[in-house]
């Protein structure tokens, strides 16, 4: 049954019972003459929460930072990592304070304000966050939670006339994030590059105990063993993140700042900075303008993942001497990858079942896609038209109608040896390759109407994401083609 106020939920807090090494406990700095600019019933139903007291004086003063959370327990927590492959040190929550953990109906989730002000993790920064960067993360969370794929959620938008200095003057928001966990891979890294093996085996076991039990399992009931545990922990994390990455590629996401400290530990996509939809397929695409060496490009992301695995594995290495079972953990990554990834594109071409032989229809539709910069998500939804029987629908994606075509008869060769209805065939299509993703210029279009306090776009897209493989009459400029416009929209680490 919902809470019916902030002070019915019930609270847990497991994150703040580790010892005072592991987080700083400080109040968020409050915005100045805070507005509610959006709520999400969705996630407030997550933890048990009414969603009519969203729009209570109450909740706004919890997630602008004035109160705290009733039952909660407010941290910044400490972390390290690896940022574009080089070791940064001592990292943390620098402008996110963890404000308690709510027990839901179906399972835990900690509460997040981001953009909440300084702590002692900031480094340089003035621990704000800007209304452009909050909206899009407010959006980014729900829209590949809509798709499917695992992510942290978002609860609610506060907004502020508060000035915030970037590239310009921007003014100040704080998105909260709810996730079951936000420990990361960095969490681990940070004790093991300190050589403190204690506060490393505390943090596994309390990832372990909570959120791994099946860890524990040994086999035939022999005693328990820690070192198996964290092996299979690893393991586990590594399975996880591939068919995360394996999900990331299917819907043409990008997450644009794969870092160790931005890797969930529970497989999670976590920390919206500067991702992005591809509109135009490259293979190489890189939506972070701040990566000028394309290190998180779109075909680079799996492998960047697994290198990020290899320094978890690294880090729990003082907990686990057996080098030869901590890279077979890590051996596994790259055949989940594969299996999830054929899978998924297996279902968004149609086919009944992946088979070794599909691999140059699928590598030749890509290459055809890039050569053409055809649009990732319309040439995977179009392709039930085509089966249909609509086949210009696919091919006025690309500036080679004929090569478009040849690959095409190629398909529908490749479907009449399954010889299933093509209803069915099309509908299952339909249900995997969405009509609507959070483009870019369709988060700036929100921005722009958040900026003079107007949140219907941020509705209308929250619709529209929260059930993207279905048409919905009247919003087919939702999923049409971008704009020219769209072309000259950079995003960046500075959000």
């Amino acid at each position: 049954m919902s809470a019916h106020t902030l002070a019915e939920l019930r609270t847990v807090n497991s994150f703040a019972a580790l010892p005072p090494a592991f987080y700083t406990r400080l109040a968020p700095r409050p915005l100045n003459q805070p507005r509610l600019l959006h709520a999400n019933p969705d996630a407030a139903r997550l933890i048990g929460l009414d969603p009519a007291v969203l729009d209570t004086p109450e909740f706004l003063s919890v997630f602008s930072g004035a109160q705290p959370l009733p039952g909660g327990d407010t941290l910044a927590a400490v972390y390290s990592g690896h940022q574009f492959g080089v070791w940064a040190g001592q990292l943390g929550d620098g402008r996110a304070h963890l404000l308690g953990e709510v027990e839901g109906p179906q399972g835990a989730w900690e509460l997040q304000l981001k953009g909440s002000g300084m702590t002692p993790y900031s480094r340089m920064g003035d621990g704000r966050a800007v209304l452009r960067s909050s909206v899009r993360e407010y959006l980014a969370s729900e829209a590949v939670h809509g798709l499917g794929v695992p992510t942290t959620r978002a609860l609610a938008l506060v907004v502020s006339d508060d000035p915030v200095m970037r590239e310009t003057v921007e003014t100040a928001a704080i998105v909260t994030r709810m996730s079951p966990s936000f420990v990361r891979f960095g969490s681990f890294e940070h004790w093991s590059s300190r050589r403190q093996p204690e506060p490393l085996k505390t943090l596994a076991d309390y990832v372990i105990d909570r959120y791994y039990p099946q860890c524990r399992e040994m086999p035939g009931g022999a005693p328990r063993d820690d070192g198996v545990a964290v092996l299979n922990l690893l393991r586990e994390v590594t399975r996880r993140t591939a068919r995360l990455m394996a999900d990331w590629q299917a819907v043409g996401f990008c997450h644009g700042v794969m870092n160790t400290d931005n890797m969930s530990i529970l497989g999670l996509t976590l920390d919206y900075g500067p991702y992005g939809f591809m509109d135009g397929f490259r293979l190489g695409h890189v939506c972070n303008h701040s990566d000028t060496e394309g290190r998180y490009s779109w075909n680079r992301q799996p492998s960047v993942a697994l290198w990020n695995l290899y320094r978890l594995g690294g880090s729990l290495h003082a907990l686990v001497p057996d080098v030869d079972g901590l890279r077979a953990a890590l051996d596994e990554f790259e055949p989940v990858f594969t299996r999830a990834f054929h899978e998924r594109m297996a279902a968004k071409l149609g086919l009944a079942a992946w088979q070794v032989e599909d691999e140059p229809l699928l590598d030749d539709l890509l290459k055809l896609m890039d050569a053409n910069q055809a649009d990732f998500t319309l040439s995977f939804r179009r392709l039930a038209d085509a089966l249909a029987g609509q086949r210009s629908a696919f091919e006025d994606l690309f500036i080679d109608r004929p090569a478009a075509g040849a690959w095409l008869d190629r398909l529908l060769a490749r479907h009449a040896q399954d010889a299933r209805p093509v209803p069915e065939v099309a509908a299952g299509m339909n249900r995997v390759n969405p009509l609507y993703v959070l483009r870019n210029h369709l988060a700036e279009e929100a921005i722009r109407a958040a900026k003079t306090g107007d949140a219907g776009e941020i509705d209308t897209l929250l619709k529209l994401l929260r059930n993207p493989y279905e048409a919905q009459p009247g919003y087919e400029r939702y999923a049409g083609l971008p704009p020219d416009w769209a072309g000259s929209i950079e995003v960046s680490c500075s959000s």
